[in-house]
């Protein structure tokens, strides 16, 4: 993702690993738990499975129309991203000020309009969801501690290459850990106070 509205890289599915402590757990009919399900699960093939319940997750940012790149985005309709994070690594993202290992952002593409119902001005987002973007901190799966996931629907979606410029992209532009952390207003100042914030990003 770039994770900012728009901002992975164009169009990235990201998602943070598989681990134990970004796990939901899940109570049975008898009132006893379940097995953990991690935020990131992967198939036989190591393709990322689209975390479809990423709106139970929490909430982050949106944006409108935001695009990294000097160049026009070519897209022909508004573009609105929301950026979601499992609940588990913004519970230690709030007492750290760093997104720890397992951390899965997902950041929802959805078509934007100024045309409906009652609305008069502006833009509001629509059901339209034209891609998914997941960015998942594993350090042991991923050589650089990141992968990044694109995908326009609900199937299973390969990790981006490390030469995707998404990779770069936070690498440079990161505040936190390399995410856009800049752009996450309940988050940034978490990061501020603790130290872990960088500021020249």
């Amino acid at each position: 993702m770039h994770l900012a509205p728009t901002g992975f890289a164009k169009a990235v599915f990201l998602v943070p690993a598989v681990l134990l402590a970004s796990a939901t757990l899940f109570i049975s009919a008898d009132g006893h738990s379940a097995t953990a399900l991690p935020a990131a699960r992967y198939t036989a093939a190591g393709e990322l499975v689209a975390p479809l319940d990423y709106r139970d997750w929490v909430f982050l940012t949106s944006g409108v129309n935001m695009n990294y790149s000097d160049t026009p985005s070519g897209m022909d309709h508004e573009m609105v991203d929301n950026v979601f994070v499992d609940p588990t690594s913004w519970q230690a993202f709030k007492a750290t000020g760093r997104w720890p290992d397992g951390t899965v952002f997902v950041k929802e593409g959805r078509v934007g309009s100024s045309h409906g119902s009652i609305n008069k001005s502006g833009i509001f987002q629509t059901d339209q969801r034209f891609d998914l973007e997941v960015h998942v901190r594993d350090s042991k799966r991923f050589p650089g501690g990141w992968g990044f996931f694109v995908n326009t629907g609900d199937k299973p979606a390969k990790v981006l290459p490390a030469k995707a410029s998404c990779y770069s992209c936070h690498q440079q532009h990161g505040a936190v850990d390399t995410t856009f952390t800049q752009f996450y207003p309940t988050a940034k100042p978490i990061a501020i106070k603790a130290g872990t914030f960088d500021a020249n990003k």
